[in-house]
């Protein structure tokens, strides 16, 4: 049967989000860029950033056009490669601020993590459709993946990196749902990972102190509350309509990341609220007509390869933003498709890619 046409809506979306990660990224880096250059060039980051963005455009168009089928064979590569970077980084990689998730390709830093996102989500997609109703028995649908799922998130703690370990426990637990697992299973899941989760906190002294800081950042102001408070300093100042494109404050150096992170806050004080309600607004078009077509698509491995990207693209901006808004406990990660970053905005258009590609494919009607 002929492939219909591209969601149009998920492209355009997809296109002002990117055209607007550009404008932002060049406006939140400013200073940076001047201080990494010397005073040279203080839009470096911006042109970078515009230079990825045509990159991964041209890799959005060809997923498009490559059929999604074809990358079943392919799956247990993805299953192998994924931790065997995710075990490399972690003794090759360069360390920033204290956590090794990145290789330098000179050109970009590669994040093995952000391959692992969609790597688990073309394993899970494959093996999910392949047992069919078996799902609902405990040992084959839960406890399998569960195992596979457990290395890569065991691997992403090393790093460390709590934020993406979430992002991934996340897409795994959308993932069996929509394959059709027992609400019982995933709720003692669900428990196993909340302990889980608590015990890593506890492990852990600086994340205990992100908790308290996040009960009362007040409490050390110049400190662990630091980036908690100008963060909230920035979404404030900025009001309803914000200071003004380029003109945010807290970027000089008060916020941590503005141009990655906390490139949300940014947005809050140049656009005010209605720029992030609008972001808001563009995330959840996203998961409306994501999840539609995962609903409507009669392949059953292709609806599940839209669950898992959709749910990806959501679940990790809920994060951020709820971080930034002070409204869950800090922990570092990035906006997709504002954020300034090369492998990440990349795997992202390429997975967002496979997503229009599904939408081409027969519909339920």
């Amino acid at each position: 049967m002929k492939a219909g046409k591209p969601d149009l809506f998920i492209f355009l979306v997809v296109l002002f989000l990117l055209a607007l990660g550009v404008v932002m990224v060049t406006s939140a880096s400013f200073p940076r860029a001047l201080s990494a250059t010397g005073g040279a060039d203080p839009f470096t980051f911006g042109k970078k950033q515009l230079f990825f963005t045509l990159l991964s455009l041209v890799l959005l168009v060809f997923m498009i056009n490559f059929d999604y089928h074809r990358f079943r064979r392919f799956t247990g590569l993805f299953a192998v490669l994924a931790p065997i970077l995710l075990v490399l980084v972690l003794f090759l990689g360069d360390e920033i601020n204290g956590a090794r998730r990145w290789f330098d390709l000179k050109i970009f830093n590669f994040q093995p993590s952000e391959f692992a996102k969609l790597a688990l989500i073309f394993v899970l997609a494959h093996y999910l459709t392949e047992i069919g109703q078996e799902v609902r028995n405990f040992s084959t649908g839960m406890l399998i993946p569960l195992v596979y799922v457990g290395l890569i998130c065991g691997l992403v703690m090393m790093e460390p990196d709590l934020g993406t370990t979430i992002v991934i426990f996340a897409i795994f637990l959308t993932m069996l749902f929509a394959a059709g697992v027992r609400i019982f299973h995933l709720f003692l899941i669900g428990l196993l990972a909340f302990g889980a989760g608590v015990g890593l906190i506890i492990m852990e002294p600086y994340r205990l102190q992100r908790l308290f800081s996040f009960l009362d950042p007040t409490q050390d102001p110049q400190g662990s509350g630091w980036q908690i408070l100008q963060s909230l300093m920035a979404l404030g100042s900025g009001g309803i309509i914000g200071l003004g494109l380029g003109r945010s404050r807290q970027k000089f150096f008060y916020l941590p990341e503005p141009h990655t992170d906390y490139i949300y806050s940014i947005i809050g004080e140049e656009l005010g609220l209605l720029g992030t309600m609008l972001v808001l607004l563009l995330f959840f078009c996203l998961a409306w007509r994501g999840y539609k077509i995962a609903l409507s698509t009669k392949d059953h491995y292709g609806s599940l390869l839209a669950v898992g990207i959709t749910s990806w693209l959501v679940v990790q901006a809920l994060i951020n933003i709820a971080v930034v808004t002070a409204t869950i406990p800090a922990t570092g990660i990035t906006l997709p498709l504002l954020s300034y970053g090369g492998s990440s905005l990349g795997i992202t258009m390429l997975a967002i890619g496979i997503l229009l590609n599904i939408s081409r494919a027969p519909r339920e009607s």
